[in-house]
């Protein structure tokens, strides 16, 4: 009697529910304009005491900062980094031995700007260039937008895992479902970022008393999203 109830317990007992999903991940870019550019600048100078190598650096910022409020730059789009004085005592000005005194003082101060209209951007940099300027440390090309775009990249990326998904399923006779987990990967800014190159062309130009030809060109920026999603099988 104890085994037919027994036996009768496991037939009628109900089987425990197979989860049966599919986890996909979906890619997506957008390629958008800029319409600002970040620039990074510094004003680099040396001399023999502490005091003329900054006052000479201070004379060389007065007239950087000078030329961008005339340009128009914003005064929020306008950033000075705090002053730093190294000594030096090589012929290029750039290190220093504790062995032996210095022969001078190096005096550095870097300008960050916003330029918000992407069309001056040449004339802008030739300007600083000229007006005391001498390294440009990195131009950074962006979207004053950059919200809207990556919420279009998730979209596009929710929709690509989407379809992975049914393609994957429809190989073996399965339909998706309702998603079940929805996590978001990383996501990316992509704009052109130089340190040299175009930068150190017009340094060199402008230093040499040429003018920096009007040759360039922006480009596109990509925004980029990553997202995993899980899926029931139906």
């Amino acid at each position: 009697m104890i085994g037919f109830l027994l036996q009768l317990a496991m037939t009628v007992a109900p089987a425990t529910p197979v989860d049966r999903t599919i986890s996909t991940s979906g890619d997506a870019e957008v390629k958008v304009a800029p319409d600002q550019v970040q620039v990074m600048l510094s004003v680099v100078t040396a001399d023999k005491t502490v005091a003329k190598s900054k006052a000479a650096n201070d004379d060389r910022v007065a007239k950087t900062l000078a030329v961008l409020q005339k340009s128009g730059i914003a005064p929020k789009d306008l950033q000075t980094d705090q002053l730093s004085i190294e000594p030096v005592n090589d012929s290029n000005g750039y290190s220093y031995s504790k062995t032996k005194e210095p022969d001078g003082y190096q005096t550095r101060r870097s300008i960050t700007v916003l330029l918000r209209d992407v069309t001056k951007f040449e004339a802008l940099l030739t300007a600083v260039l000229e007006s005391g300027t001498n390294h440009v440390d990195g131009i950074s090309f962006q979207t004053s937008e950059l919200r809207k775009h990556r919420d279009a990249a998730r979209s596009m990326a929710l929709k690509a895992a989407k379809e992975k998904a049914e393609a994957m399923a429809k190989e073996y006779g399965l339909k998706v479902g309702k998603a079940r987990s929805i996590s978001e990967g990383s996501s990316s800014f992509g704009s052109p970022y130089l340190r040299g190159g175009l930068a150190q062309n017009m340094v060199q130009n402008v230093g040499g008393g040429g003018e920096a030809s009007d040759t360039f060109a922006a480009g596109m920026i990509s925004v980029r999203a990553t997202v995993n999603v899980s899926f029931d099988l139906e």
